[in-house]
């Protein structure tokens, strides 16, 4: 499934963009290549942008990758602060937002693209 990893126009946040089906397997790597570039550039704020995407694992494997997954990565920080951005219509994605704020990290659904980077901001 295509994505991309990019800085924000100003500099302050990593843009990843997924669309498609989305596994939380591919979101995992997908957020080691971008927490990497994070930690390169000192950016500590993610705009995760699945307008275009759809969670299709199911609630264990979405509880697991809150839990466990992300925690036993090294290579991901349990520090940055993500917001995601969804459709308005999407809420394949609602579930693990809540695992994964459960399980200590920042993260917070969007529907606009504005408060998004504004919560990024903040």
């Amino acid at each position: 499934m295509p994505y991309t990893i990019n800085v924000s126009e100003d500099g302050k946040y990593i843009v990843t963009k997924h669309s498609g089906r989305l596994t939380n397997k591919m979101v995992l790597k997908r957020t080691l290549k971008a927490h990497a570039l994070g930690d390169k550039l000192g950016i500590t704020r993610h705009l995760m942008d699945v307008t275009e995407a759809r969670n299709v694992d199911s609630v264990i494997e979405n509880f697991n990758f809150a839990y466990h997954d992300i925690r036993n990565e090294p290579g991901i920080n349990l520090k940055v602060r993500v917001s995601v951005l969804v459709s308005p219509e999407d809420h394949s994605h609602d579930f693990i937002e809540v695992v994964t704020r459960n399980a200590g990290q920042d993260i917070t659904i969007f529907r606009n693209r504005e408060e998004a980077i504004q919560h990024l901001l903040s």
